[in-house]
């Protein structure tokens, strides 16, 4: 493993705890897309099936079952646990918009027509647009939790730390995964468009002041 993969992890599992974090200290899930955080959760459940029929390292074992918990404990707080502060007039983001072509996309695209294989394409494209609601969101109020813009820098550092990794496996190792760069390319773009919209609204702030 690489320096790259092994922070862009570190990175991905930051953006997580910070979430968690948040909700957890304040007692409020404000700011936060529930529905982005379930496909975050889908994401996960689909991509780490290998978990039951598969052992690669302790390390990756690890990492996914932390994922894949961190995932469902965040959606159980804004659903369950901390329900009354959850946004639901500006989570509104159409997912089925999202999930449908995603998966058509999945069965249409991938590198071996088997279950397995076809979730995880799934889980690869979906991925890269999980973050869409959250984004919505956030454009729709006008507003981002400095908490918020922390997580969303994480995840977008992480996906940013994968691209270095997928060109250093191509230079190095002779590996090359076009779905996955293709999905992560995509991802990325539209973290650096959070970081637009969040910079035009502090300078929208700022002239009102």
């Amino acid at each position: 493993m690489n320096i790259f993969r092994l922070t862009g992890d570190l990175s991905h599992l930051a953006a997580i705890i910070i979430l968690l974090l948040k909700i957890w200290k304040t007692r409020s899930c404000a700011g936060i897309s529930g529905k982005s955080q379930v496909l975050f959760a889908l994401v996960f459940t689909t991509r780490y099936l290998d978990l039951l029929t598969s052992f690669i390292s302790l390390y990756n074992t690890t990492m996914k079952v932390i994922y894949i918990g961190c995932a469902y404990a965040t959606v159980y707080l804004i659903y369950v646990k901390f329900k009354a502060t959850y946004d639901g007039n500006h989570d509104t983001f159409r997912v089925e918009f999202l999930v449908v072509p995603v998966g058509g996309l999945a069965f249409l695209v991938n590198h071996d027509f088997s279950p397995l294989e076809i979730l995880w394409t799934f889980s690869i494209y979906l991925e890269s647009v999980a973050i869409l609601p959250q984004l919505f969101m956030i454009s729709k109020t006008g507003e981002a939790e400095t908490i918020t813009t922390h997580y969303l820098f994480f995840l977008g550092l992480y996906r940013a730390l994968y691209l270095i990794n997928w060109i250093w496996r191509f230079y190095f190792e002779g590996f090359f995964d076009m779905i996955a760069i293709v999905a992560g390319v995509v991802q990325t773009i539209l973290y650096c468009d959070f970081f637009y919209l969040y910079v035009t609204k502090g300078e929208n702030s700022q002239d009102q002041c």
